[in-house]
């Protein structure tokens, strides 16, 4: 396979992913706030997202059946049909929740075959720069889905909005279409079955570390996940209308998160994991800083638009330092399952980040919003990074660090 396919068809992969995902988290929040909603009430909607909580409980089964491309067409297929259904509701809060839930069902579902594909696609060697395609693909469709659509939506309307979502989907649909799996991949028989998914998530949880893994990385990504819930509820506060959320959170922010993905790629290869986390770990908690700085009185409009976009770029490039990592301690042979169960675990602390970030903001405000989410972003970040000193995770993620350690060390000397 040639290796511009390749970085393409994960690139397609998960644009679609970060399109309805990006308009949804951007539109949402916006059009609660207009209509009166609670800071408390809106940090609650993350509910609507919650089959991406969920989708460990089904991953394995997944996992262990069928082609891949062959769960990815048909769930995007319907992802595709929801938005065109959409179009017709007119302006409903009510059936754009319903919506909601199932683009997110969707959605999850065909995450795990796609996340179990760049497993099996991608050496070791190729992660770094094969996350931040994966990451950079996601940020761009949430560029055209949470900038473009959303200024769609502000121009022309609801109905344009959602047939322009389901147009750019249908167009990502014929690389893994193309995709020659049974010559490149295992079969499917090959992989380890499970008829019961419980028991099948259950044996990856016993795998010494996983769980413990999962704790670190829900303290790596609470902080940040508790202040980006409520920046856009800040913004329509602070008088933004939802053409410049679109430009400047939407197309400028996504857009950035673009140059952070690549940025975090060539961190984690060439750093390490463990410097890359720190270095972006630290930057990701200087970004939730800079809002905490504009919510107290020291920042003017241009600060607060560099704070968003500042926002994307360095959660970006801790975003895909953190996925290189999940993606080393996944099992080729249960890929799917182990990351999906990271992945949840991300998916947790967002939901659970977001209600806390909602009830801080309506009892103390957003100063203290930011600044309690500007601490616990930098804790998470340390407490990651010595659980990895420490080796309190799984085998294979520690053998992972040290060989590339190790090939540092060898790309050293060879420079020299």
């Amino acid at each position: 396979m040639r290796p511009s396919y390749r970085w393409g068809l994960l690139l397609s992969l998960y644009f679609s992913q970060g399109l309805p995902y990006g308009f949804f988290t951007q539109a949402l929040p916006v059009l609660l706030r207009e209509d009166g909603v609670s800071l408390a009430r809106i940090g609650l909607s993350g509910l609507l997202f919650l089959p991406w909580a969920l989708k460990w409980i089904w991953a394995p089964w997944v996992d262990a059946h069928g082609l891949r491309k062959h769960w990815i067409i048909p769930l995007q297929l319907a992802t595709i049909l929801t938005a065109v259904v959409l179009a017709m509701a007119d302006g409903s809060l009510f059936w754009l929740k319903i919506a909601i839930v199932l683009s997110a069902l969707f959605a999850a579902t065909q995450d795990v075959p796609t996340d179990a594909l760049a497993v099996n696609l991608l050496g070791a060697s190729e992660r770094g720069l094969g996350n931040a395609v994966q990451v950079g693909g996601y940020r761009l469709g949430m560029v055209l889905g949470g900038g473009l659509l959303m200024i769609v939506l502000d121009h022309l309307g609801w109905s344009a909005a959602f047939l322009a979502m389901a147009a750019f989907l249908a167009l990502t649909l014929w690389p893994i279409w193309r995709f020659p799996e049974r010559q490149l991949l295992p079969p499917p028989e090959h992989r380890a079955p499970r008829a019961n998914p419980l028991a099948g998530v259950w044996s990856r949880l016993r795998v010494p570390g996983m769980g413990a893994l999962l704790i670190w990385l829900i303290a790596y990504k609470f902080g940040d996940s508790m202040a980006s819930s409520m920046v856009k509820p800040y913004l329509v506060d602070a008088g933004w209308s939802k053409t410049e959320i679109g430009l400047w959170s939407g197309i400028a922010g996504s857009g950035g998160g673009l140059l952070g993905a690549l940025l975090g790629g060539l961190a984690a290869d060439r750093l390490g994991r463990r410097r890359a986390l720190l270095a972006c770990g630290l930057a990701q908690t200087a970004a939730v800083a800079l809002y905490a700085l504009h919510a107290a009185g020291l920042g003017d409009a241009t600060m607060l638009k560099a704070a968003v976009a500042l926002e994307h770029i360095l959660g970006g490039m801790a975003t895909v330092a953190l996925f290189t990592l999940m993606m080393d301690a996944s099992d080729p042979a249960h890929a799917g399952t182990d990351y999906s169960l990271q992945a949840c675990g991300i998916v947790i602390a967002t939901g659970l980040a977001g209600r806390v970030g909602g009830l801080v903001g309506d009892a103390l405000g957003y100063g203290a919003l930011f600044a309690l989410s500007t601490l616990l972003s930098g804790a998470g970040c340390a407490l990651l990074l010595w659980a990895l000193a420490a080796r309190l995770v799984p085998a294979r993620l520690s053998e992972a660090i040290a060989s590339g350690r190790q090939d540092r060390s060898v790309r050293t000397a060879h420079d020299h």
